[in-house]
């Protein structure tokens, strides 16, 4: 499978998110490559330090910032592995749009803020201009950082019933300490110690949803 983790929007936490996905079905056995679609380069460098850390499994990485070359390499080198995570920066991109060509679902992560929630309008259109050149695009948008209670996750929930083309998965991550200190380190919350029981269940969560029975 192909999955991209996007959004025109930055700062919603994609890295984590597709680092998350990647390593957890590196644990799950299956031979996954990260690429890194942003120019910063932050996935990249998670993956530098995770092997530099000794961290296994090993995870393949590689930095494609440009969108011609991200979809020939993915065409010519993506066969080689059983599940691809594109990073997708935060903007519209060479790169996401190639990404939203080449993939099976798209994961859209947003926070529950108003700038967030009307952003969902700009990934929108590049949605709808993929889904005319391509079919099957599974498309999920997904509440990270969101609160630890309150009503604005609710609210930012169902703002994604405006877009017929998403769809909204009750799977929230929460604003936790855990997740963002093992990303530091280039790691999944679900090998990050000490365990913390709620990130693991949040994010076991999503990536279920994610990969429903693949």
């Amino acid at each position: 499978m192909i999955i991209t983790v996007g959004n025109t929007k930055g700062g919603v936490g994609k890295t984590t998110i597709a680092l998350n996905l990647a390593i957890a079905r590196a644990l799950q056995g299956r031979d996954v490559w990260l690429i890194d679609g942003d120019r910063q380069g932050t996935a990249q460098t998670a993956i530098t330090i995770r092997a530099e850390n000794g961290k296994q499994p090993a995870i393949s990485c590689a930095h494609y910032p440009d969108g011609s070359t991200l979809r020939a390499q993915v065409i010519q080198t993506g066969p080689k592995f059983q599940d691809i995570i594109i990073d997708a920066g935060g903007r519209d991109s060479t790169a996401l749009r190639a990404a939203l060509i080449l993939s099976d679902v798209l994961v859209i992560p947003f926070a529950p803020r108003s700038l967030d929630v009307w952003a969902l309008a700009d990934i929108d259109n590049l949605i709808q201009e993929a889904k005319a050149v391509r079919d099957g695009l599974r498309v999920i948008a997904m509440l990270n950082n969101a609160d630890p209670q309150g009503h604005d996750n609710d609210d930012a929930a169902a703002a994604v019933a405006d877009f017929p083309s998403m769809e909204y998965v009750a799977t929230p991550i929460r604003r936790r300490k855990p997740i963002a200190n093992a990303a530091g380190q280039g790691m999944s919350v679900l090998e990050y110690s000490p365990k913390d029981a709620k990130s693991i269940d949040e994010m076991t969560a999503l990536v279920n949803a994610v990969f429903m029975s693949n």
